[in-house]
């Protein structure tokens, strides 16, 4: 008895230090830093950190159940959920880096930790790019496809992907209630810090 204990302390141990190791590569475990002044740039840098920081909580640690939960068969599934703000993610990350955005057909399905990933990672590249910039007019949003290009300007980046990824993130909170797996009581997401 005494040797399973044991065992099952140094696994926890081992996978206690993973998942350290794991956040701490990845952005959004905290967004305790602000800008020392208020411009275009840093307010809109900051509303991409707050989606980041909600977006690393709320799909942080989902287990196989959460993902294939779904409210009812028309509906996405929390795995849907999350492709969708990854594709919402790189219309942000392309109107920072003034380039067209083009739908991307995921070629290769994306695991649950690549998506994860790859969603934190392009949320803040558009932050830090953003960030630095007073004017915002030179981050519109251009979509190509066969038919040409649409540029919509960067306003509409704001109430379109960046708040619609907030919106699915509060679905996606409520999704791991609804599963039996809630966001830890230690964000706090006022401060955008975590309570040890």
């Amino acid at each position: 008895m005494k040797f399973k204990l044991l065992i099952a302390v140094i696994l926890f141990m081992q996978f206690s230090t993973m998942r350290a190791q794991e956040n701490s590569e990845l952005p959004y475990y905290e967004i305790t830093e602000y800008a020392q002044n208020y411009t275009a740039g840093t307010v809109a840098a900051r509303l991409i950190d707050g989606l980041g920081f909600r977006y690393y909580w709320v799909s942080e640690a989902l287990t196989s159940k959460d993902l294939e939960y779904r409210l009812n068969e028309e509906g996405r599934s929390t795995l849907e959920t999350l492709q969708h703000i990854y594709d919402l993610s790189t219309v942000i990350r392309d109107a920072a880096l003034k380039v067209p955005h083009i739908k991307e057909t995921l070629k290769k399905p994306m695991t649950y930790v690549e998506l994860r990933s790859e969603t934190l990672k392009n949320l803040k590249t558009a932050s830090n790019i953003i960030s630095k910039e007073d004017n915002l007019e030179q981050f519109n949003m251009v979509f190509r496809s066969p038919n040409g290009d649409k540029t919509v300007p960067f306003w509409n980046a704001i109430n379109g992907p960046i708040e619609d990824a907030v919106w699915h993130c509060g679905q996606i909170a409520a999704y791991r209630r609804a599963s039996g797996n809630s966001i830890s009581s230690k964000v706090n997401h006022f401060m955008g810090t975590v309570n040890n």
